[in-house]
């Protein structure tokens, strides 16, 4: 079975690398939905509450399923196994996002086909640049 433990082996090196990790996730998924809320006519400048509460209920998604999913505990961040566990994660949390989004005292709504375009389009950039990241280690190591 396999499951997300930690090792117990906490290395500085490893613990930089997950906290590095977790804010390019964090701020990819900000700048997709922002990309998004701006590109449906939304001005981050000029209503700066309604942009946090479009991007909210996303990057709160995410945190908790990661946390739930193990995405930063394992030893290590890029590999096959760790680039299932994010894909799933995101999958969920970004359904977490769109029931959030559907609060009646958050700003927005899910309309089709936009929980279609945020879960695909995420998951690109999210694994992208995971794969993209790897690709540089294998070379640069």
């Amino acid at each position: 079975m396999d499951t997300a433990v930690q090792t117990g082996v906490r290395d500085s090196a490893a613990g930089r690398d997950r906290i590095a990790a977790g804010v390019v996730d964090v701020g990819l998924v900000t700048a997709m939905v922002l990309y998004g809320y701006v590109h449906h006519g939304g001005d981050p400048i000029a209503t700066p509450l309604e942009s946090l509460e479009t991007i909210a209920p996303f990057v709160v998604g995410w945190l908790a399923v990661a946390a739930l999913a193990g995405v930063y505990t394992r030893d290590r961040l890029l590999g096959r196994d760790e680039l299932r566990v994010t894909a799933t994660a995101w999958i969920a949390a970004a359904n977490v996002g769109l029931m959030l989004r559907g609060v009646p005292q958050l700003h927005g709504n899910t309309i089709w086909p936009f929980p279609v375009v945020i879960t695909l389009s995420v998951l690109v950039v999210l694994l992208g640049w995971r794969l993209g990241f790897s690709l540089y280690l294998s070379v640069t190591e």
